[in-house]
C-alpha cells in the first residue's frame, strides 16, 4: 500500500474485520441456530454455519463491488482475494470457541450459555483476525484489494 501509518493500517484493519464479522455473524448464528434446532451433531451444525458464514461474508463483498461495474465473475474474484483469509482465521477461533466452552453446543437455543458462548466466540474471533487483516492490509492484500474499488 501506500504510505500508511501504523494507526492508519490499525483502523483499516479494525474496518475490514468489523465487516467480516458481521458476515460471519450473520452465518454463522444462522447456521448454529439452524442445526441446533434441528438437533443436528456438532460437526453438521459448524459445517453449515462455516458454510453460511462465507457466503454472507463474500456477499457483503460482492454487493458494493458490483455497484462499482465490475462484473460477476471479477467481484467475485475481489471478493475470494478480500475475505477468504480473514473469514477462514474468524470461523476457525469462532468454532474452536464454541467447542471448547463446555456445554456450548449441546446447550439449546433457549439456554443462555449457547448465545453467551456464541458471542463471546465472536468477539475471540475478532480480536484474533484484527492482526491478521492488519498484516494483510499492510502488504496491499485482504480488504485493501475492495477499497480498489469503492468510489
Amino acid at each position: 500500500m501506500d504510505h500508511h501509518t501504523p494507526a492508519s493500517l490499525t483502523k483499516q484493519a479494525i474496518s475490514a474485520t468489523l465487516h467480516c464479522l458481521t458476515g460471519c455473524a450473520i452465518g454463522e448464528v444462522l447456521g448454529m441456530v439452524i442445526g441446533t434446532a434441528l438437533g443436528w451433531s456438532n460437526l453438521a451444525t459448524i459445517v453449515l454455519a462455516v458454510v453460511l458464514a462465507f457466503v454472507f461474508g463474500y456477499s457483503l463483498t460482492i454487493r458494493p463491488v458490483l455497484r462499482s461495474g465490475l462484473a460477476f465473475k471479477a467481484a467475485l474474484g475481489v471478493a475470494l482475494a478480500a475475505d477468504t483469509v480473514s473469514i477462514a482465521v474468524m470461523e476457525i477461533v469462532d468454532n474452536a470457541v464454541m467447542l471448547l466452552v463446555p456445554g456450548a453446543m449441546d446447550s439449546g437455543l433457549g439456554n443462555w450459555v449457547f448465545w453467551a458462548a456464541l458471542a463471546f466466540s465472536l468477539a475471540v474471533a475478532f480480536v484474533v483476525t484484527v492482526p491478521v487483516n492488519r498484516w494483510m492490509i499492510a502488504r496491499g492484500k485482504g480488504h485493501a484489494v475492495v477499497h480498489q474499488h469503492h468510489h
